[in-house]
């Protein structure tokens, strides 16, 4: 899913200048988090990432708006925006959710699922897949949100597509980098792909749901461990 694609759509007035400003920067945080170069908690300073992206400081200000109401940024008065980072109850709290979120666009995906879909579903988890032995910084992030993104959009769910992004699950990923899980999570996601590929709904939620479980446990042991 394009994760600036509301801020195009809200920036028509300003012309696809303006737009295209507040993309760059929305894509670069996006980015940088799945590499590593932004890490949640990290405070960010409008005049720096200005220089960084080559915008103008109100392009900055309306991305970090916009990750802000996507859950990626938290902004509060009288201190600099910063990435969200979630606390250990936090991050088990996102995996609640996260469980049954995902189980529901899995759910929307396999009721909706076309001739057409098929591949391209299977194309994002063949691309997760050769991410796993991909070195480029961000890799197999990237990879996932683009899973992520397929799935939701098959689903045609519109509440799910509005609500996940503010879900939490793409700083979780950033703070519990749980690598070792890398394989496991694609032979997880492969279940969602085939229920959903064979149109069986109820299979698809259970293998959804499954797979946050599996990456839940992952991240039990660290936040256990760090408190």
């Amino acid at each position: 899913m394009e994760q600036s694609s509301e801020i195009a759509a809200s920036s028509g007035k300003r012309g696809a200048g303006g737009a295209s400003a507040a993309r760059t920067v929305t894509r670069g945080i996006m980015r940088g988090l799945e590499e590593g170069r932004f890490v949640p908690g990290q405070r960010l300073v409008e005049t720096e990432l200005a220089s960084r992206f080559g915008v103008g400081r109100n392009a900055v200000r309306e991305a970090i708006q916009w990750l802000s109401a996507q859950g990626v940024i938290d902004v509060t008065r009288h201190r600099s925006p910063a990435i969200r980072l979630l606390e250990g109850e936090e991050a088990l709290e996102v995996l609640d959710v996260a469980e049954r979120v995902i189980g529901l666009a899995a759910r929307a995906a396999a009721a909706s699922m076309t001739r057409e879909d098929r591949p391209r579903l299977r194309a994002a988890l063949d691309a997760m897949q050769a991410a796993l032995t991909d070195d480029t910084p961000g890799a197999f992030s990237r990879a996932r949100r683009h899973f992520y993104g397929a799935i939701l959009e098959i689903g045609g769910n519109r509440e799910l597509q509005r609500m996940f992004p503010a879900l939490g699950i793409h700083i979780l990923h950033a703070q519990y980098r749980v690598e070792s899980s890398r394989a496991a999570q694609v032979g997880d996601l492969r279940n969602v792909v085939q229920a959903a590929a064979a149109g069986d709904a109820a299979q698809a939620e259970a293998a959804g749901r499954a797979y946050v479980t599996a990456l839940g446990a992952a991240v039990r042991k660290m936040v256990g461990g760090s408190q």
